[in-house]
């Protein structure tokens, strides 16, 4: 790939060489990147577990409990000596269940047990009113990997991968101890379960569109579209009375109940919630039924086996008690004159934030101060939080117990304490992400952004970079968090995080426009995965474009920098190989755009990146600049 002009491919030009040199690991379905940094930190933390472990010395209580969890979990023999009996235990309960009378009543049983159910309800920010909290009530996941797999014209695909999870499901359910007949029937049934739901519940694109998702209404309206069970019921074993409002997130799939659980359907219902729970809890049973159980997502995904017993204990430890790690790694890797330097960079790309708002040609003079007034009040999340949440002191679990009995019982733990948050006020100086995560966030319900400490590493970030390197890695990056508070959701929400009409009648119709624009920039794109849905990913690829436009505005006014440098980290920081498999299904369910367009596309909107390369009609990378689009 060493031929390919800059002016051509940024991305193939900057990262050829290190793609063609890049393996996938035959347990995951990505290399380089993202992924490459959590690979390290995920070595490093596993290191340090078996260390703690060995020594039997550990930090602090949390840590001790997260390596105890990640023994047990990585002892293949003690899994395989419980085998599958701890899951038909728990599956059992679906046999109590004679009618929608007693399904009511062990919805709760069902919901902390972890059996799947058509009906999730839980507890998050109002989106009005984001110093409350309020009941949300979602639909149930589906097989295929999105809903969108079920409309007609996906019936090859639907067919396809539907074949790979009955195999999956057979396999599975050969475990048990029901009949071979049983067994044919449960898995039948469980298809045409799905099959109800897929026509139903919403689309990732859909999901998208997260504002949506707000429909508050008097719980007596949700009652009667759920008319089917004791809603007040199953809200009062919840919560100790029912709630007077309810969110429903999908009023499709809710409007629509009746046909879902019924009389009539409740076999259905049952046989899909053994079938598709007793795969779920595969990952917690003998290392035989992990390896089944992980079949189809491995077959949807490109992965060839599944990830080793260490490496699948590590992540389900700091998973479950991600606080307390990501503050250990946090403190002992992420030192305090890089979270200065780093917090010093983020306010400067606030502060030209609100510069470029001043001299916007979208906004009038009302909006704009609005907006200022948003960057002036957003908070700043940098490496890791100062304290662990007291949940986590509540986290505590039975070591003799079965590695399934154990997960379902901190989760429980969670799941009540999340249905307690009802009638206490939000607290958002909590993190959405730990420290170890290699990643970052916009949180529309808080306005902040939150960076951990993981993420902030080369190529994004090091002292050892040059400022230029550093704006096109990091900056860039946190340009586009910010610029998650004007996207096309965000841009709904107010200084406080409330969903609040803001904008000038005529602003934000000049705003729609540009989302517009924005749109029809990526829509149709072909690509060896498939065709690229610009509504879809549209929030994503605003804030690429509001990320470049603020870190070249920084570019602008900063002595000695490199647009070189700039836009080749720009480039780097994207640089991943996928599996064709894993490629094709992030279409359907990723908000982000595939690497290459998150390189490619947003230069080719600002004229420094024609001034550095000399990029003219005739290169690939033109665009002309009536079609240049510059939101913020």
């Amino acid at each position: 790939m060493e031929n390919i002009r800059i002016q051509d491919d940024l991305y193939l030009h900057v990262n050829g060489e290190t793609l063609d040199q890049l393996v996938i690991p035959d347990d995951k379905p990505v290399a380089g990147g993202f992924s490459e940094l959590a690979d390290g930190v995920e070595k490093i933390m596993m290191e340090e577990f078996e260390t703690m472990s060995a020594n039997q010395s550990y930090p602090n209580d949390y840590l001790k409990r997260a390596c105890e969890l990640y023994a047990i979990a990585k002892n293949a023999d003690r899994k395989a000596q419980h085998g599958i009996a701890p899951a038909l235990k728990k599956l059992a309960i679906l046999n109590e269940i004679k009618d929608l009378g007693d399904f009511s009543r062990l919805y709760k049983t069902l919901s902390l047990g972890g059996i799947p159910t058509p009906l999730n309800i839980s507890v998050d920010t109002d989106m009005k009113n984001t110093r409350q909290h309020l009941v949300y009530i979602q639909g149930a996941g589906v097989i295929l990997p999105d809903a969108s797999y079920y409309k007609p014209e996906m019936a090859a695909q639907k067919e396809q991968i539907l074949g790979i999870w009955t195999n999956v499901a057979k396999a599975v359910m050969a475990n048990t101890d029901l009949s071979p007949e049983e067994q044919e029937k449960f898995v039948a049934d469980a298809l045409a379960f799905d099959e109800i739901l897929g026509g139903l519940v919403k689309t990732s694109e859909e999901w998208s569109r997260y504002i949506e998702m707000y429909n508050p209404m008097d719980e007596e309206k949700v009652a009667e579209m759920l008319s089917t069970l004791d809603f007040n019921g199953i809200l009062n074993d919840l919560f100790g009375h029912v709630p007077a409002t309810v969110v429903v997130t999908e009023p499709r799939f809710f409007g629509d109940f009746a046909k879902v659980l019924n009389a009539d359907t409740l076999e259905l219902y049952k046989h899909w919630a053994y079938v598709t729970g007793l795969i779920r809890a595969c990952n917690f049973l003998s290392e035989e039924l992990r390896d089944m159980g992980g079949m189809y997502m491995r077959a949807l995904t490109g992965v060839a086996k599944m990830q080793s017993i260490e490496k699948f204990a590590y992540n389900l430890a700091s998973g479950m008690y991600s606080e307390p790690v990501g503050i250990y790694y946090g403190d002992k890797y992420f030192g305090e004159a890089a979270k200065k330097d780093i917090t010093e960079i983020v306010y400067q790309i606030i502060d030209t934030y609100k510069e470029r708002i001043k001299t916007n040609e979208i906004l009038g003079e009302q909006t704009k101060e609005k907006a200022i007034l948003k960057l002036s009040t957003m908070g700043v999340k940098m490496g890791y939080p100062d304290k662990v949440r007291a949940i986590y002191d509540k986290l505590t679990f039975c070591a003799d117990d079965s590695l399934l009995d154990i997960m379902l019982s901190l989760s429980a733990i969670r799941e009540q304490e999340a249905w307690a948050k009802l009638d206490r006020p939000t607290e958002p100086e909590n993190w959405q992400m730990p420290g170890h995560m290699v990643n970052a966030c916009y949180d529309p319900f808080v306005n902040d952004i939150t960076f951990p400490a993981a993420i902030l590493q080369a190529p994004f970030y090091s002292f050892s970079q040059t400022r230029s390197q550093n704006l096109g890695g990091i900056g860039g990056v946190i340009g586009h968090e910010i610029s998650h508070a004007f996207d096309s959701n965000g841009a709904k929400c107010d200084e406080n995080g409330n969903i609040n009409d803001w904008w000038t009648e005529d602003d934000f119709k000049r705003f729609d426009t540009k989302v517009k624009e924005m749109i029809a920039q990526f829509d149709g794109i072909e690509l060896p995965q498939g065709k690229v849905n610009g509504a879809f990913i549209v929030s994503e690829n605003m804030a690429d474009n509001g990320g470049m436009s603020v870190t070249l505005d920084i570019m602008s006014k900063t002595e000695g920098v490199s647009y070189e440098e700039y836009f080749t980290n720009w480039a780097k920081v994207w640089c991943q190989k996928a599996r064709p498999e894993y490629a094709q299904m992030l279409l359907s369910v990723d908000v982000h755009g595939p690497c290459m367009l998150r390189a490619n596309m947003p230069p080719r909107n600002f004229k420094e990146w024609y001034e550095t390369f000399d990029v003219k009609d005739t290169d690939q990378m033109y665009l002309a600049p009536e079609k240049r689009i510059v939101i913020w």
